[in-house]
């Protein structure tokens, strides 16, 4: 008897479409609010993720910022540069999600492109290098096999 009301409830369950299926939400996210810390001309950003459910993880960031350049002719001198507008960025690279789903993060933004000699310095003869960036924000992006969970802006101090 038991054994044919279970039969029954299941195909009455199955016909309405009411079986379970499994949940695919990503549900990854930030917790609380993750430090960024301008370190000359790369973002240091620190903090803890939550909530994972994926296979696989990667956390990014990106920063703009106007950067102090210095220009070097072909003689060994040195001059002031025109400051001009940089971009970093960095990644964790996709990581195995932990079993209980947590995660602390240190990540630290590439070095920003080298620049054309033109137009920060004088002329193409001049070679640029970037002394210091400031930075304004970052934004943290948290992707779960790929695809994206939480994105937070914080500033950079």
């Amino acid at each position: 008897m038991k054994r044919s009301v279970v039969l029954m409830l299941a195909a009455v369950l199955a016909i309405f479409g009411l079986t379970a299926t499994p949940a695919f939400a990503q549900s990854g996210h930030f917790v609380g609010t993750p430090t960024c810390t301008d370190e000359g001309v790369t973002v240091l950003c620190t903090g803890k993720v939550a909530g994972l459910g994926g296979t696989t993880f990667e956390i990014t960031v990106a920063a703009d910022g106007i950067a102090s350049v210095e220009c070097t002719n072909p003689g060994g001198n040195v001059a002031p540069g025109q400051d001009t507008a940089v971009d970093v960025a960095g990644s964790s690279g996709p990581l195995a999600t932990p079993r209980n789903g947590q995660f602390r993060f240190s990540l630290e933004s590439d070095d920003p492109n080298p620049l054309p000699p033109t137009p920060t310095c004088p002329n193409d003869q001049w070679t640029p290098e970037i002394i210091d960036v400031t930075f304004g924000d970052a934004t943290l992006t948290l992707l779960e096999d790929g695809i994206v969970s939480d994105t937070i802006t914080v500033p950079v101090t």
